[in-house]
């Protein structure tokens, strides 16, 4: 977890790679389900054509199927998912159900100006002129609104560890891996 620019994509990237369990992104997982019109696929195009967010039954339905594969046996990395508490209970249900649970959930701690400095980098590296300062500060205010009390859900389960954000790819991780062993 994390917010906007803390690196959530690259560490989990990194992570399933020496880990090797499979990253669960439910972007990704929603645009296949669509893609290969699965029973839910179906029902999230309905709300992603309309510009609506995808109903927290839909995700979690796509989260359980993608968890019973083989490649999860061993573990898997959410990633972009839960981001409100009221999906993360869903969750814990989800995997209670499949006799499964979180064993950690690590936010990245950066603070807000590195954030948005490398965001504005980001935008300048992929040409994107909707990430403005303006724009991205909304992002991270939106964030911070809708991600505390999920952060506060985890660290009361003992569940959440805080990791700092900050440093090189390889520190950071590190970091990362000694939260999980």
């Amino acid at each position: 977890m994390g917010p906007p620019g803390a690196g959530k994509g690259t560490q989990a990237k990194i992570l399933c790679e020496r880990l090797s369990i499979p990253q669960i992104s439910t972007g990704d997982i929603l645009r296949e389900a669509v893609k290969n019109q699965t029973a839910m696929g179906i029902e999230a195009k309905r709300y992603m054509d309309a510009g609506d967010l995808v109903p927290d039954s839909v995700v979690i339905g796509i989260i359980k199927d993608r968890i019973r594969e083989a490649d999860c046996k061993n573990g898997f990395l959410l990633d972009g998912f839960p981001r409100t508490v009221e999906q993360a209970e869903a969750l814990d249900t989800l995997l209670k159900n499949e006799g499964k649970s979180i064993d950690k959930a690590i936010n990245l701690q950066v603070p807000d100006a590195e954030l948005l400095k490398r965001l504005l980098g980001r935008a300048e590296i992929e040409g994107r002129a909707d990430d403005n300062e303006v724009t991205i500060k909304n992002r991270l205010d939106n964030y911070n609104k809708k991600t505390l009390p999920l952060l506060d859900f985890y660290a009361t389960r003992k569940k959440l560890s805080q990791v700092n954000g900050v440093g090189s790819l390889e520190e950071v991780t590190s970091l990362i891996q000694k939260e999980l062993a």
